[in-house]
């Protein structure tokens, strides 16, 4: 048993954890090794935090898998990158179901090659009634690109009709959101010592905490994941508050 797990406050746990998984090629790069030797350990880590946050009672995790910027990559690369995908979620898709985990993706999945997509749809149908937690895999993703899609659908629905300008909110634009009926993340978590956003949920990560690591993915583990949700549990969410308003309430 895990002394850091015994810690964790499970009455205040964040429902939501995206977490921007990096590292993979420079671990392997120590190694000497390519950086799909990285990407393929890194699969490791995915298994151990998502059966980790569903045993804890996490609702919803977030991995940002591949970026609409990632295609920038050798081709090599992206394409040792989009058949594990395909391997991964084949082989994975047993433990998800043991874990009662249900699979999830947003981005521009309709770009993806068509072994990765048809692959990844079969994966979301199979785990499709699981309800302990969703694993939400961004693929392909784009913050700035989301956003954009989800004005220009707004915007039609404006000019047809169907709504008014004076109705647009912020419930509206997260309606039009690929993360709809998600609650926004609580944490994120970004491993491998870089300190930036890099394009990943934009809107939802308003008032996110944010925690970084000097661990390179593939050597994060569970008392990884239990380290970043203590410190999340050490900090006090104010929300525009000061202290004293959030302790009287």
């Amino acid at each position: 048993m895990s002394l850091l797990k015994d810690q964790i406050n499970l009455e205040k746990l964040p429902k939501h954890i995206a977490i921007i998984m990096d590292g993979n090629g420079r671990w392997a790069k120590h190694r000497n090794m390519p950086r799909v030797f990285g990407h393929k350990n890194g699969v490791t880590a995915v298994r151990e935090v998502s059966e980790a946050s569903a045993e804890l009672g996490i609702e919803y995790l977030t991995l940002y898998a591949f970026s609409t910027e990632n295609w920038n990559r050798p081709a090599l690369e992206v394409n040792a990158l989009m058949s594990l995908l395909v391997e991964t979620v084949k082989k994975e898709l047993k433990t998800l179901n043991d874990n009662n985990i249900r699979l999830h993706a947003i981005g521009n999945l309709s770009k993806l090659p068509k072994k990765t997509y048809d692959t990844l749809m079969a994966g979301i149908e199979d785990t499709s009634q699981n309800d302990r937690m969703v694993l939400n895999l961004a693929l392909n993703y784009s913050a700035k690109e989301e956003m954009l899609l989800a004005t220009q659908r707004i915007a039609e629905k404006v000019k047809s009709g169907v709504l008014s300008s004076d109705a647009i909110d912020y419930s509206i634009i997260e309606d039009h959101l690929t993360t709809s009926g998600m609650p926004d993340p609580e944490l994120l978590i970004r491993t491998s010592g870089e300190q930036r956003i890099s394009n990943f949920l934009l809107w939802q990560i308003a008032y996110s905490e944010l925690y970084f690591t000097d661990t390179f993915w593939p050597d994060f583990k569970r008392d990884d994941l239990y380290q970043a949700i203590l410190d999340y549990q050490s900090r006090e969410r104010r929300f525009g508050k000061i202290s004293e308003q959030i302790t009287t309430i």
